[in-house]
C-alpha cells in the first residue's frame, strides 16, 4: 500500500513464501525490493532471486533501519510463532514494515489493516472488517463484514468467513475452511483444510472435518513445531 515513504524493502526469507512476496511486489506494487534476509544458520548463498541475501542477526550493517523497511511473509510454522518472533524482534530493533494488498483483491478504500500484512489476489475483504498486524490473507479468501482477524494470524486460500466472526492471535485457518457467522476462533487454533466450523474453538486446539471436531493434537504439533 502506498504511503509516501519510498524506502526500499527487504524481504525476510529464502524459500517459496519469500519468492512469492518478491514477485508480487515487483509486478504489482510501487515498492522496490533491495534484498532478502534470513537467520544466519539458513544462509547457503549470498543471493536470492538475484538480490543480496544477508544475515538477519546483522541486518542493520547491510540495510540500516533509517533507509529500509521490512516485509516478513513467512508461513504458519510453529503456529505462526516464527513470523511473530521475527516481526517483534525487527520492530524492537527499529524497523518499519510495509503491507501489500494485491490490485486484484476486492477491498474498500477505508480498509483497516496493520503492519506487515499481505493480502493476495482475489481475496475479498468486506466493509468494517479489520486485519491486525503481521497477518497473511491468501488468494480467494472471503473475510465478511465486521469480521476481525487478530495479529499474527494466517488465513489460507478460499477460506469463507461469515459475518462478525473473529480469528484470534496466531490462529491458522486452512485451505477452503468455512467459518459460520459470529464464530470465535481462539488464539493459536489450527483449523484444518476444508473444515466447517460451527462452534467456537479453544486455544491451541486442532479442528478438522464437517462439522469440525477437536482432535487430540495441539496446534503446535499440527503446524510443524
Amino acid at each position: 500500500m502506498a504511503s509516501g515513504d519510498d524506502r526500499p524493502v527487504v524481504i525476510f526469507g529464502n524459500l517459496r513464501s519469500a519468492s512469492l512476496a518478491w514477485y508480487c511486489l515487483i509486478h504489482d506494487s510501487e515498492f522496490k525490493v533491495a534484498g532478502f534476509t534470513v537467520d544466519e544458520a539458513y544462509i547457503a548463498s549470498s543471493s536470492f532471486e538475484g538480490l543480496p541475501l544477508v544475515s538477519f542477526e546483522r541486518l542493520e550493517s547491510d540495510f540500516p533501519t533509517r533507509d529500509y523497511r521490512l516485509l516478513i511473509p513467512t508461513g504458519y510454522q510453529h503456529i505462526n510463532g516464527l513470523r511473530r518472533a521475527r516481526f517483534e524482534m525487527a520492530r524492537q530493533r527499529g524497523y518499519d514494515f510495509v503491507s501489500y494488498v494485491s490490485s486484484r483483491a476486492s477491498v474498500w478504500p477505508d480498509l483497516d489493516i496493520g503492519d506487515n500484512v499481505l493480502i493476495y489476489e482475489h481475496a475479498i475483504i468486506q466493509p468494517f472488517a479489520r486485519i491486525g498486524d503481521n497477518c497473511i490473507i491468501r488468494s480467494g479468501a472471503h473475510i465478511s463484514h465486521h469480521c476481525q482477524v487478530a495479529s499474527h494470524a494466517f488465513v489460507a486460500a478460499e477460506v469463507a468467513m461469515g459475518g462478525e466472526g473473529r480469528v484470534g492471535e496466531q490462529a491458522f485457518i486452512g485451505v477452503g475452511a468455512v467459518l459460520r457467522d459470529r464464530i470465535r476462533i481462539a488464539e493459536r487454533s489450527f483449523i484444518g483444510a476444508g473444515a466447517v466450523v460451527v462452534q467456537d474453538t479453544e486455544a491451541d486446539g486442532v479442528y478438522v472435518g464437517n462439522p469440525a471436531r477437536k482432535t487430540s493434537k495441539t496446534s503446535l504439533d499440527a503446524s510443524g513445531a
